[in-house]
């Protein structure tokens, strides 16, 4: 089995191709054809077709938004029980404190550079961008999609 690429801050997104180059594409496109049909032959039958049509695309994209509150779910719990491994004293007691965008950021700093980070996260408020960002050795998540 290949060993997965290295991670950075540059390099962490990933795109689902399945999702973003094809089912997004072909429902943005099925709603413009059902607009166009509508706009060319007024009816039920072709307004019928564009509110089927957004009703599709709308579904799509909050099966896809569910599926990412999931993972932000399964993530939260996961860095929780790592920080109460890896934190100590006051720091530990805090966890609680941590947004849902904070621990996503947290779960790609090593060990040995989590309770900095969780510090600064606690004391400067700092976005999940902020905490990509200053994560110094990256630890990998290739499971997230």
């Amino acid at each position: 089995m290949p060993e997965p690429q290295q991670q950075d801050y540059a390099s962490h997104a990933r795109t689902d191709p399945f999702f973003h180059r094809f089912l997004v594409p072909i429902s943005t496109l099925t709603i413009i054809v059902a607009v166009v049909n509508a706009v060319r032959h007024p009816g039920f039958n072709s307004a019928w077709l564009v509110l089927v049509s957004i009703a599709a695309g709308v579904a799509l994209f909050k099966m896809r938004m569910y599926s990412l509150k999931v993972q932000d779910r399964l993530i939260r719990l996961e860095e929780r029980l790592r920080l109460q491994q890896v934190l100590s004293g006051p720091l530990r007691s805090q966890i609680d404190q941590l947004t849902v965008g904070q621990l996503v950021a947290l779960r790609f700093a090593c060990d040995t550079e989590l309770p900095a980070l969780t510090a600064r996260a606690l004391n400067e408020k700092l976005s999940k961008d902020e905490l990509k960002k200053a994560v110094t050795s990256w630890r990998p998540d290739h499971f997230r999609v």
